[in-house]
Order: structure tokens, then sequence, then C-alpha cells
């Protein structure tokens, strides 16, 4: 193996451990310039091995998989956790769903209220509820984002500003229990930091995989998070430190 492709494998292998990796760490790990390594992430990028940001790169599977292909992954987990968030709701709240796999699972549950509001940037979860009578729904519009089929942008967040809702189910890509949670995108991270401005009480829905992962963008600290909803495969050492940040966890 050339030293060519014996460096591009060791990069290929931190991004599998780390689910990302930066320019400065791989060129001081490796022994080369950082012009080298950039060379060596667009050749990557090039062959769809992994994604390329500013600074660094994201492991591929992380980021460019369709929302259909999402849904399979974890989705009897994701269904659980759908489920069990669908018990916090009452009727004639107001509630924020966000785009993403999980909170999808949600809206599934929600035929039985008489009367619900739902507002949602997310065209999958439009069209799964449009099917109840009894649901109102708000799109706050902006241009869509074919990946998560969702819409975002200076509309949708102008728009959000002027809605109020009791509860938001938020979806995200990771979390740090010492700091937060994120998501892959800079925009969604944006739109769901107004989202949390505008919501009463802030629930996380996600299985325990995204407390192993790694994303570019920060949404928002434990400080405005009242529960997170996941699986019993949860480390124990992070339901006790989301537990000290008063965050509930609920095991669906």
């Amino acid at each position: 193996m050339s030293k060519t492709a014996e460096r591009r494998s060791r990069i290929l292998k931190e991004l599998d451990e780390k689910g990302q990796v930066n320019v400065s760490f791989l060129s001081e790990t490796l022994g080369v310039s950082e012009v080298t390594i950039r060379n060596d992430l667009d050749k990557l990028e090039k062959n769809k091995l992994l994604i390329r940001t500013h600074g660094g790169a994201f492991k591929a599977s992380n980021i460019a998989l369709t929302v259909s292909e999402k849904k399979k992954i974890n989705l009897e987990v994701k269904r659980l956790i759908g489920k069990k968030a669908a018990t916090l709701i009452k009727d004639e709240d107001s509630i924020i769903l966000d785009s993403g796999t999980t909170t999808f699972e949600v809206s599934n549950h929600l035929g039985h209220f008489q009367k619900l509001t739902v507002i949602t940037n997310a065209l999958d979860i439009v069209n799964n509820i449009s099917k109840y009578e009894n649901i109102e729904v708000f799109m706050p519009g902006g241009y869509l984002k074919e990946f998560s089929m969702s819409l975002v942008g200076p509309m949708a967040e102008r728009n959000f500003r002027q809605l109020f809702c009791n509860k938001l189910f938020l979806g995200v890509d990771a979390i740090k229990p010492e700091i937060g949670v994120f998501t892959h995108h800079v925009e969604e991270a944006y739109l769901n930091q107004i989202m949390i401005e505008i919501a009463e009480e802030v629930i996380i829905v996600a299985d325990s995989t995204k407390f192993k992962k790694s994303s570019l963008a920060f949404i928002s600290s434990f400080d405005r998070v009242s529960r997170i909803i996941t699986d019993d495969k949860i480390d124990p050492l992070f339901a006790k430190q989301l537990e000290k940040q008063n965050v509930e966890v609920i095991i669906a």
C-alpha cells in the first residue's frame, strides 16, 4: 500500500471511530501538511466516502442518507419513542414537530385528539397528519431542503417568531450531555433555536445512538430542555449527567 493510500485509510478509520475529523488534527497526527490533508479529504469526498466541511469532514453516512433511508434506521426504537412522546400531549395543546424521522413517529400517534394545533416545517409530517380532521396545521414557509424534506431560511425564521407553542418536540443529530444538542446543518440549528425560544416546554426525542455521534452545528445547551425521551440503551452515566442539569430522562 502506498503512503497516500495508507494515510487515506487512516483518515477513514478516524472518521469511522469519531464521526468527524478536522484538518489540523489529521495534519499533526499523520505528520503531513494541512494542504496534503485537504487534498486527501477532497479526493475522498469525490469518491463519496465523506462529506467536507469548513476545516474538516464528516462521515458520509452521518449526513448523506435521504429521509426515507434514515426512517429505516432504528425504526422500532423510534416508534416506541414517538408513541411515548405523544402521551405528553394534551387536547388543545399547540405543538411544534421539528423535521426528523423520530418526530415523524410522534405524528403517527395524534389521531385520537379532539383538538390539536401542530406547527411544523416538515413536508412528510404535514402529509402524514393531513388525514386527521381535528388537527389544525401551520407551515411557516421557507425554502425546501430536499435531503430532510424540510423548510428553512429567512421566511421560516421570520414566521416562526410570530408563533407560540406549548410543547416543542425536537429531533437532533447528536447529544453531548456535558454541552448540549447538535445538528448537521447550520440553517437548521438556527431555526431550531427560534423554535426553542417560542416554546413553553422543550422535549428532545432521540434514540440512544445519538449520544455516540458528533455533529457540526450547536443548537442549545440543556437550560431550556425539560425532557429527553430515548431508549433503554442510554449509558447510565449520560442519564445522570442530564438529570444533574434538571433534564428528565424518559425511557420509551
